[in-house]
């Protein structure tokens, strides 16, 4: 039976015989012709549609495991962490960049966090987001770490999840500058890889207690 080639970022569809890829367009933020040169390997290698996903990312679907590595190398975009036990790309809002609503700089921490944690392995699946104000457009109370924006700086939160058995984050620090954000999400990855839960990091906090948890990332 066909399955999904981890190694070349491809995901098996429902007809057991095409796939798809996602480029990787950190926070969602893509240059013209990134999406030109998406569009164009589309058309050249008959790609069944183009599917923006809820991961701010441009699908190509439909494609033969043939044309995969052409593909790839004509886009000359790295894969996107869509499947895996990894860290996700992180979700990221318009923040003080683009919206006017942003009390904070989710573009600039969400592609700092992106770069150094995209694609990382872990025990688990782990998804991240940043939101530039309480809006929480990229759905920060849902992620294994969800950072949000106020007017006094950012509230982090773990253990979201909105898989099957669905649950809110917690949240653990408020009021923290950018560098205090990046310093707590290191120890949280720390502790994600010290564990080697395979579980999502929402069931680890529930098994553990959450004042447990938080004396690990030193709260």
């Amino acid at each position: 039976m066909a399955k999904d080639l981890l190694e070349k970022g491809a995901i098996l569809q429902r007809d057991q015989e095409t796939y798809a890829i996602a480029p990787h367009l950190p926070g969602g933020v893509v240059s013209a012709e990134q999406l030109r040169k998406i569009a164009d390997v589309a058309e050249k290698y008959g790609a069944a549609t183009l599917k923006v996903t809820s991961s701010q990312r441009v699908a190509i679907v439909g494609l033969k495991e043939d044309d995969i590595d052409g593909a790839w190398k004509d886009l000359d975009i790295k894969p996107g962490a869509a499947i895996g036990l990894c860290v996700r790309s992180v979700k990221i809002c318009p923040g003080t960049t683009f919206c006017k609503r942003g009390q904070q700089d989710s573009v600039g921490l969400g592609l700092k966090l992106d770069e150094k944690y995209h694609g990382m392995e872990l025990p688990c699946k782990f998804k991240m987001a940043v939101s530039g104000c309480a809006n929480s457009c990229s759905e920060p109370a849902i992620k294994d770490i969800g950072i949000m924006g106020t007017p006094k700086g950012y509230t982090v939160m773990v253990g979201g999840n909105a898989a099957i058995k669905p649950r809110i984050a917690d949240v653990i620090a408020d009021e923290l500058s950018e560098d205090e954000v990046l310093a707590l999400v290191e120890k949280i990855i720390v502790f994600t890889k010290a564990h080697g839960s395979k579980h999502r990091l929402g069931r680890v906090i529930d098994d553990i207690g959450l004042d447990k948890f938080k004396e690990e990332v030193g709260l």
